[in-house]
């Protein structure tokens, strides 16, 4: 294959497949993919998943029938129409992505790609050059040093989605957003979970009061086993076992299977930067100034690749900002996501926005909190819900909020007005008097909270 030359250079086609735009029509531009159109999010990640948690809930209103009056039978669950549904669905999609951009003019090129020369990618037995790169290549499954998990057959967020059949038990292996996720999707459908986390608490990152309270939720769905270390992994006749060290003492956890979800890494590793002079941080992500420039003039880098949040919503907002940086190299933007909110789709849902109290506290800060239960609100009533709340945290002076927090159903939803307002600059007072809420909407309890400020 000869060498090609073009305008712009896009490496990875999840949010980078969205900087082409018909702004860019007079442009040469390609596209490098190693794997799949789509990225993370649509074939093995925010897309599928949250398709499959949604199958979840049903099952456990299913489950839970009866505490409405409803008699329902759990009859368990058939996993290969329930995946065969979600991917049925996404798995067209990269032929049709691809199709449509070469129809449009832009060049595909699919395989791995490293840089071999400041802006030069050897692709296959050819060379791609370019005047302008923004790389995109996100991140994958980082699998921890545990003696053993070599020779073990486990799963990662990227495998275990699409399993054959629906396993009767499952180790998972983490303690964050992606191993709160599958453990809700797998139990509720009929795994016996087992989930094995290093912290004392599921969710370690968020406000006390909701990893408490999740926490506290999932040990009365899950076996649940905090301050645990795996130190070896091995095959047994039923599958998989995990040796673990806890505060209690040695443990072991048995399963048919082991899901790892231990954080994510940068795929940086795979690109070979040092040939084009990139730097990355001690993390492996692209380092990047604040209009998401590499320290290579006309390299830009965004999305898992260049962050820690690991959040579609994030790169998409990224990808916006560098394609006008693209288009006006003479009056950039620069990156002012100062709100970045975040919401895990689990069984019970968390969204979180702003500072949590407990980082407030060690910051010096001085805050004013209110906290409001579901079971306060109407809707709440009709939730039958026990156990969910909205928190928020204010400035006492300028009464801008610092930060919100909740924990239950549709909390995704109901903590956007709490993110306009922290965006917008309003303040507590103006969102809980000066707006309307709809009665008896769920809303209502995000505006009693706020009244209780």
């Amino acid at each position: 294959m000869d060498g090609h030359s073009y305008d712009l250079v896009i490496v990875g086609a999840g949010s980078g497949n969205m900087l082409p735009a018909k702004e860019l029509a007079g442009w040469r531009i390609a596209v490098v993919e190693s794997d799949r159109f789509g990225g993370t999010c649509l074939n093995r990640g925010c897309i599928p998943s949250k398709m499959l948690v949604h199958t979840a809930d049903v099952a456990q209103e299913v489950r839970h029938a009866g505490r409405f009056g409803v008699r329902a039978k759990w009859a368990g669950a058939d996993w290969p129409a329930i995946r065969d549904r979600v991917f049925g669905r996404i798995d067209p999609l990269h032929e049709k992505a691809v199709a449509h951009r070469r129809a449009h003019g832009t060049d595909v090129f699919l395989g791995e790609a490293r840089f071999v020369a400041p802006k030069v990618l050897q692709a296959g037995d050819g060379e791609i050059r370019g005047e302008r790169f923004v790389l995109a290549a996100g991140s994958r499954p980082r699998i921890p040093p545990i003696d053993g998990l070599a020779g073990v057959p486990y799963l990662t967020s990227d495998t275990v989605m699409r399993l054959g059949r629906l396993p009767k038990s499952m180790i998972v292996l983490g303690g964050g957003y992606i191993a709160a996720e599958m453990s809700h999707i797998f139990g509720a459908l009929g795994t016996k979970v087992t989930i094995v986390a290093r912290g004392e608490h599921l969710l370690a990152r968020h406000d006390a009061g909701i990893r408490a309270r999740f926490t506290e939720c999932y040990r009365e769905r899950f076996d649940v086993r905090t301050g645990a270390v795996a130190q070896r992994a091995a095959k047994t006749r039923k599958g998989v076992r995990l040796d673990l060290v806890t505060p209690s003492g040695a443990q072991a956890a048995e399963a048919e299977v082991l899901l790892v979800a231990a954080g994510r890494v940068p795929n940086s590793d795979r690109l070979n930067l040092g040939a084009a002079g990139i730097e990355t941080d001690e993390h492996g992500h692209v380092v990047t100034d604040g209009t998401y420039q590499t320290n290579v003039p006309g390299i830009w880098a965004l999305g898992d690749l260049a962050n820690h949040f690991q959040l579609k919503h994030m790169a998409n907002a990224e990808t916006r900002l560098v394609r006008h940086n693209l288009l006006h190299p003479d009056h950039p933007r620069r990156a002012a996501f100062t709100v970045v909110p975040s919401a895990v789709f689990a069984s019970p849902q968390v969204a979180s926005v702003g500072a949590t109290e407990q980082e407030l506290q060690a910051g010096g800060r001085d805050y004013v909190t209110a906290t409001r239960d579901y079971s306060d609100a109407a809707y709440g009533w009709a939730l039958e819900d026990t156990t969910s709340f909205v928190k928020v945290l204010a400035d006492p002076e300028s009464r801008l909020l610092l930060g919100a927090h909740i924990i239950g159903p549709q909390a995704s939803t109901l903590i956007q007005p709490l993110i306009q307002a922290m965006c917008l600059g309003k303040t507590a007072d103006q969102v809980a008097s000066g707006v309307l809420y709809i009665h008896p909407a769920l809303s209502e309890v995000v505006e009693q909270a706020l009244l209780g400020l």
